[in-house]
């Protein structure tokens, strides 16, 4: 998680209670502590490549002979270069299934769906417990409004080295990206059932998602639907999935009538 605003100090304070309830329950958890560190630096050093990060494994440096020593890129995102997406799902999950007579069935679901594909939780992407002034700020945005009382976002994704259709040696993997793609959608018909209502964030959503306007935005949509009638009422400016697009073909090319 990225922070601003603590001091070491006090950002390592924030997740003390959370260590201590882990290390309180050593036959449920097995913890890699080492993975719990706490490093800050300050923002405008933030993306500089500097000897420290490469170090401690955050950065890695081109590896072409001659590149700049400036040629610098975060590790985490290493597998996303030239990637051949299979599937991707995301669901904003609320703050209601942590309380008591909730946790169970959120346990059970994430269980569910780990049987299917792997889950990540996003915990630095959800508002829940901010305060009232960061969470009135967000809902003065387009975002669906589930993401201000959501502890995490969850996401599940598949992807296939770089590839090209056409390219001996190098075409993607159909059947593989169709298969991976599949239990994706079985994984989050498993979260699905503990949520009211499913709420994706658009930047990190299925391309194919069906109820997309709900999903990315919410009650949002209708004010937003009309804002684009009244500033582009030809539709000429167009994006898959984006507010509108229904009124086009998928190409966006030919109006519905």
């Amino acid at each position: 998680m990225v922070f601003q605003g603590l001091t070491r100090r006090e950002a390592q304070a924030v997740w003390q209670p959370f260590r201590e309830a882990l290390a309180g329950q050593p036959e449920d958890f097995e913890v890699d502590y080492g993975a719990l560190s706490v490093i800050t630096v300050a923002a405008r050093e933030f993306w500089a490549p500097t000897w420290a990060k490469r170090m401690l494994g955050f950065m890695r440096q081109d590896s072409r002979p001659d590149a700049p020593a400036t040629n610098v890129y975060w590790s985490g995102d290493e597998a996303q270069a030239g990637q051949v997406l299979h599937g991707y799902e995301s669901a904003w999950l609320p703050a209601a299934l942590l309380q008591a007579d909730r946790r169970e069935a959120l346990g059970d679901a994430l269980f569910a769906a780990t049987r299917h594909w792997p889950v990540s939780l996003h915990l630095n992407k959800g508002l829940a417990g901010a305060s009232a002034e960061v969470v009135d700020a967000a809902r003065d945005t387009a975002m669906n409004p589930a993401v201000l009382d959501a502890f995490a976002l969850a996401i599940l994704g598949a992807e296939g080295p770089p590839a090209y259709p056409g390219v001996a040696g190098r075409e993607p993997d159909e059947a593989r990206a169709r298969r991976q793609a599949q239990m994706i959608d079985q994984a989050m018909a498993e979260l699905r059932r503990v949520l009211p209502a499913h709420a994706a964030y658009v930047a990190e959503s299925n391309y194919f998602q069906a109820d997309w306007q709900q999903a990315f935005w919410g009650a949002n949509y209708a004010r937003l639907r009309a804002v684009k009638r009244q500033y582009d009422p030809e539709g000429l400016f167009f994006t898959h999935h984006g507010v509108g697009s229904e009124d086009w073909s998928a190409d966006g090319f030919s109006p519905r009538v």
